[in-house]
């Protein structure tokens, strides 16, 4: 988002040193700027990435907490990890 503010500044201000006219325009509507400046499509896919990221699957979650235990891991090989969270991580219980 920083980035395209930046952008966008600067390209008001090539724009406005670059003017013919004697008055410098030192405002751009948003809704223009977007006809000439086109988006980083990498920025938009690391935030795609960072909101997949926060709104992961129980079951993705379930399984990244599993593969940084090695007994559970190597269950998981065999049964799943499903089971393998289970038998390892079930049901605790807080008081």
């Amino acid at each position: 988002m920083r980035a395209l503010i930046i952008i966008t500044l600067l390209a008001t201000l090539v724009m406005a040193a670059t003017s013919t006219t004697p008055k410098l325009q030192t405002y751009l509507d948003p809704r223009r700027a977007n006809g000439f400046m086109q988006t980083d499509m990498r920025l938009e896919a690391i935030a795609q990435e960072r909101i997949r990221e926060r709104n992961k699957a129980p079951q993705e979650h379930q399984r990244e907490i599993c593969e940084d235990y090695y007994p559970c891991e190597l269950y998981a090989s065999r049964h799943g990890y499903a089971a393998a969270y289970r038998h390892y991580y079930g049901r605790r219980r807080t008081k």
